[in-house]
This record gives C-alpha cells, structure tokens and sequence, in this order.
C-alpha cells in the first residue's frame, strides 16, 4: 500500500501569513491621516488661541476644559500608535468621537459636514488597522 505525501505541506503554511506589505502601508496611511488631525487638534487645545476657545465655546465647552480634551486626543494618538495598545486606542478613540457627534447633533450643526466627521474619522482609524493588523481583522464582520 502506498501512502500518500504531500510535499511542502505544513499548517503552518494554511494560515494567514498577515498583511502584505502594500495592505500594511495603505493601513499606516489611512490611521496615521486622522492621527495626524487628532494630534494637531489636541495641541491646539492647550493653545488657548481666541479661535479654539471661541470655537469650543459656542459647543458648549469652558476654556478650562479644552486641556482635558487635548489630553484625552493626544492619548488616543498615543495608544494607537503603539501596536500593543492599539485596541485599546481605537476603542477610545471611538468613545471620544462618538461624543463628538452627539455634541454636534444637539447644536443642530449640518449632517454631512460637522456630525459625520466624527464618524469619518474613526471609520479610517479603524480600517487603516484592520489593514495593517490581524488582531482587528478578526473582529471584521466583513472577513471571509
């Protein structure tokens, strides 16, 4: 009776090797644009430019509040940026934003513009790491 090899085969060789470097640097590119927004955005809350606060202030917000929520922007891009915290990052940074467009649908501000930005943003966040790192994929209701 003669058996059957199967040359090459090994199960470390079925499963998924990752992203490919082209998914990886698309998914770098599509985090690190909104980062880059947050980043800004958080240091400019500690600013205290006459524009931030009168910005801040017709959504509700004291001027002693604005280093708290730079605080808070400038630790999401933190966490996101280091692989090993990244799901906690997003998970925050999904918080952050999503309060973000309650406060902007209670002032009646414009949909597509000032309330989907939020939105806009985490939606990149997030499929920039599903990119670039396995762990997100997995959570993917789209994965096959």
């Amino acid at each position: 009776m003669q058996t059957a090899t199967f040359t090459g085969y090994s199960p470390a060789s079925t499963r998924n090797s990752g992203p490919s470097n082209t998914a990886r640097w698309v998914g770098r590119f599509l985090t690190g644009v909104p980062l880059l927004f947050l980043a800004f955005d958080g240091v400019m809350k500690f600013s205290h430019l006459p524009q931030v606060v009168e910005a801040s202030a017709k959504l509700g917000f004291r001027p002693s509040t604005l280093p708290l929520l730079g605080a808070v922007e400038l630790v999401v891009v933190l966490c996101i940026s280091v692989r090993r915290l990244a799901p906690f990052g997003a998970v925050l940074a999904s918080a952050y934003l999503g309060g973000a467009v309650a406060t902007h649908v209670s002032h009646g501000d414009p949909l597509f513009s000032h309330v989907l930005f939020p939105i806009y943003v985490a939606a990149l966040i997030w499929g920039g790491l599903c990119l670039r790192d396995e762990r997100f994929r997995a959570l993917s209701p789209f994965k096959r």
